[in-house]
């Protein structure tokens, strides 16, 4: 099985392009079994396949055990011989407002990306498997999605002007723990993982075991098919959607646009917010609908205002997207 999973990480890497020979790859390592797995594969290939490793590790500060976490990652630094950045975030704190799961992934990503800024690596290596793929395909389905929801997690993604990578995409959790036991590797296990307050554990501990039991045994590997074949097809449409918008800036010829087939239309509603607010985050099904009512029903003049300070206009020939 080592082997195996050395080789399916090796294929994962030249089949998406995820590291080229001179890159230098900064891995995100929270001391748990998936980044510590992939921090190993790394290392194993690094030398094969011409590239260097760097280690970032953020402490949330979370649970009373988490500078535990920590002084683990420091040690396996030393014993593997990787350079390695550690840095320390009150998220209570920062999450007064908001959710503590989405404002620790994006202090996370603001700290990864700051590192790598620091430390010159292109390149951001997340620990990322087959069974999140599943859990994300899911959860997405379960509170509504489009094409791009069902693509789950890419196998690379450009962001902020670095590559975020993920190398274990295609490793089931199972063959990740046996590969530790087999290298008898230990990892630190956090405990809210087990915590059904969380959508994601409910999905993990309750949904999936049940879809496997009662509907289908290999329900992970096909989520992850489905999610591979999607993100292929958003892909072309995205490509599309990109070389109709090329110098838009924001306003939309209503002549050109209701031409187009209506998924088109609406990745290219999305693509315009997107490149406004910098992401689609909270635009949901609903706030598409209404911007397709105002082009096709409302007066001219008309506005619909999007989360995010965003609002749309309707002009006579034209809709204009813009920040009121």
């Amino acid at each position: 099985m080592r082997r195996k999973i050395l080789d399916k990480v090796r294929d994962t890497i030249e089949r998406y392009g995820l590291i080229a020979k001179g890159d230098l790859v900064l891995v995100g390592v929270s001391g748990g079994p998936d980044s510590v797995c992939l921090l190993y594969l790394l290392k194993a290939l690094s030398k094969s396949l011409g590239f260097s490793l760097e280690i970032a590790h953020l402490d949330h500060m979370l649970r009373k055990d988490s500078p535990q976490d920590t002084e683990f990652v420091r040690s396996l630094a030393v014993k593997l011989a990787i350079p390695a950045t550690i840095g320390r975030i009150d998220i209570k704190k920062s999450a007064a407002k908001g959710s503590l799961e989405e404002i620790a992934r994006n202090k996370r990503l603001e700290f990864f990306i700051r590192t790598a800024k620091d430390v010159g690596a292109k390149k951001i290596a997340l620990a990322h498997n087959l069974d999140d793929q599943a859990e994300t395909v899911l959860m997405r389905i379960l509170r509504g999605t489009g094409l791009y929801g069902l693509s789950g997690i890419l196998p690379k993604r450009n962001l902020y002007g670095f590559e975020v990578i993920r190398p274990l995409i295609r490793v089931q959790r199972r063959e990740i723990e046996d590969f530790l036991s087999r290298k008898k590797v230990r990892a630190c296990l956090d405990q809210t993982n087990k915590n059904e307050i969380f959508f994601r554990n409910k999905i993990r501990n309750k949904l999936i075991p049940l879809l496997e039991k009662e509907y289908n045994p290999s329900i992970k590997n096909t989520l992850s098919n489905m999610a591979e074949t999607s993100a292929l097809d958003y892909d072309y449409l995205n490509q599309l959607a990109l070389r109709k918008i090329k110098g838009t800036r924001g306003k939309i010829r209503l002549s050109s646009f209701l031409r187009f087939h209506s998924a088109l239309q609406r990745l290219i509603l999305r693509l315009t917010i997107s490149h406004l607010q910098g992401s689609t985050r909270r635009i949901s099904f609903a706030h598409i609908k209404e911007i397709e009512d105002l082009i096709l029903k409302r007066p001219v003049n008309s506005i619909v205002d999007l989360p995010k300070g965003i609002s749309v206009a309707k002009k006579v020939k034209s809709i204009i997207f813009y920040r009121r």
